[in-house]
């Protein structure tokens, strides 16, 4: 009797494991004919991403996506820098697109930066920050700030100069006129 139990499970046992790989067995052509959505059970294409973001796919590689840039001008020295992906930036980029640029005067503070008045608030998103030179962010709302040395303090992130070179030069140690602008020099 225990011999005949055991065979039974064994049997039971078989019979339910060979059915569920059968079932997981469809044939080329059965799933030819179906759509897209239901040979992946449901899931449908990730949405384009926006300009500036960066996107994931799911083997890990990473593909960046167009960065949006700005000249800087002081005196007779230009500079690229890569612009941040938030509203105050997309304010500021709606002011340049409009009036073509954005001059500002601006003066030393510190030895470690220039601030100057932007005219009109953008909306923040304040953070605690370390600076460093060459970032370019958002006091109080309504003041830009350009770094040629470090500070810690809460702004928001306008963009980062992209090289460096003849940077702090530049910027010099008096009051200085800067205007900003779309795209890049050629």
């Amino acid at each position: 009797m225990k011999l005949y139990k055991m065979s039974l499970s064994l049997l039971l046992c078989g019979s339910l494991a060979l059915t569920l790989l059968l079932s997981g067995c469809v044939s080329e052509q059965q799933v030819s004919g179906l759509s897209a959505e239901q040979k992946t059970g449901g899931a449908s294409e990730p949405p384009e991403p926006a300009s500036g973001d960066t996107i994931v796919d799911n083997t890990g590689s990473e593909e960046e996506i167009t960065e949006m840039k700005m000249t800087v001008q002081i005196g007779e020295s230009t500079f690229t820098a890569t612009l941040e992906g938030n509203a105050a930036v997309d304010a500021l980029v709606g002011m340049m697109e409009n009036d073509g640029s954005v001059t500002i005067r601006m003066s030393d503070y510190a030895g470690f930066e220039k601030v100057g008045a932007l005219g009109s608030s953008l909306p923040t998103s304040n953070s605690q920050t370390t600076t460093q030179a060459g970032d370019i962010v958002l006091y109080q709302g309504n003041q830009i700030v350009l770094f040629y040395g470090s500070n810690s303090w809460s702004y928001t992130r306008l963009g980062k100069i992209d090289d460096l070179t003849g940077w702090a030069e530049a910027l010099g140690s008096g009051d200085v006129s800067v205007t900003f602008s779309l795209g890049t020099e050629p």
